[in-house]
């Protein structure tokens, strides 16, 4: 026996009123993959223009929060998925991407869309230049199919909310949810802060003892608002003959081990590798093994890639991963 939903609950995930009509008159759907491929049957086939129109003008524009009066759990929602870009934005990246959302918007005539998730501000304002050249009919596709990775990454939620209500047999099923996005919200920003901390305390104290690694990371998986635990790392330096890697060359052989480890409950890394006071400088590589820890992602696994000048080989380089199926984000943190 599966799950049954309403309408309304539909209209959260897909502010389409034909998408959450057919979807409603589906369920109940006995597992989330069933409610995934019913949706794109009909977000795809049976949704004409005007619904995917009505659902586009559903969401803020990208950078803008919903309304402080808005607690609906669609807006809970788009705020919790914009965690990201909200946290790496800057007053001067927001105006840019204000301005170009205006030219986007005048263009095409519908609001830019993207599946923002564990997306920062910058990545997102890269895309939306990317692609402001196409063509209007090229672009609605493009958009349309952003809305369905939306809808998918909040059939997930739904999915979650109601199995909890199920559960626990006495739970209003939108204050389970909201409750689980704010949750999801306040780990992201948490994690973000104490990065951040990390970074502000490393640059005050320049006393050379170091009580860990000069090279550390944690991963976070945004689209679930919690650690990325049990994610096999690797740190690797540039030995090869030629003083760097080369950009569309084979580099097999060039580069060599430095320490492994596992991602902790709190995402963290272990010692991947000795404490020292002067980490040597070069070029360094950290991969993730995220194929295994996300096998239904885009991605086999990440590689970050980062070079440790000679005037830098006192500091303490923290890089961070924010991860989701579709995406993934990285940065310096101190």
């Amino acid at each position: 026996m599966g799950l049954k939903f309403e309408e309304e609950e539909f209209l959260a995930c897909c502010a389409s009123t034909k998408f959450a009509k057919e979807m409603a008159e589906a369920s109940p759907f006995s597992s989330l993959d069933e409610a995934v491929t019913a949706a794109r049957d009909i977000w795809f086939n049976k949704v004409d223009v005007n619904g995917w129109l009505q659902s586009f003008s559903a969401h803020p524009q990208i950078g803008n929060s919903p309304s402080p009066s808005s607690h609906s759990t669609s807006a809970q929602w788009s705020k919790g998925e914009q965690a990201t870009a909200v946290a790496t934005a800057t007053s001067s990246s927001l105006q840019e991407l204000a301005e170009w959302n205006a030219k986007y918007r005048q263009k095409f005539g519908f609001v830019f869309l993207i599946c923002a998730s564990g997306k920062s501000s910058d990545g997102i304002l890269a895309e939306l230049k990317k692609r402001y050249p196409n063509r209007p009919i090229v672009e609605f596709e493009i958009a349309a199919q952003e809305q369905m990775k939306i809808t998918e990454l909040r059939l997930a939620k739904l999915f979650a909310a109601k199995e909890n209500v199920t559960s626990t047999g006495n739970k209003n099923p939108t204050i389970v949810a909201k409750k689980a996005e704010e949750d999801r919200v306040s780990i992201i920003g948490g994690h973000l802060t104490a990065t951040a901390s990390e970074a502000s305390s490393v640059k005050t104290s320049q006393a050379p003892t170091r009580t860990r690694p000069p090279i550390t990371t944690h991963v976070l998986d945004v689209s679930r608002g919690s650690p990325g635990a049990g994610i096999e790392v690797c740190l690797e330096m540039w030995k090869g003959v030629q003083p760097r890697p080369v950009f569309g060359e084979s580099n097999a052989g060039g580069w060599v081990f430095q320490g492994s480890s596992t991602t902790d409950n709190d995402g963290r890394s272990g010692q991947l590798m000795s404490i020292v006071d002067v980490v040597n400088p070069g070029i360094y590589r950290i991969n993730f093994n995220t194929g295994k820890f996300c096998p239904g992602g885009f991605f086999p696994y990440v590689s970050i890639v980062f070079e440790i000048r000679e005037s830098q080989k006192l500091e303490h380089f923290h890089v961070p991963l924010l991860l989701s199926p579709f995406s993934f984000t990285t940065y310096r943190g101190s």
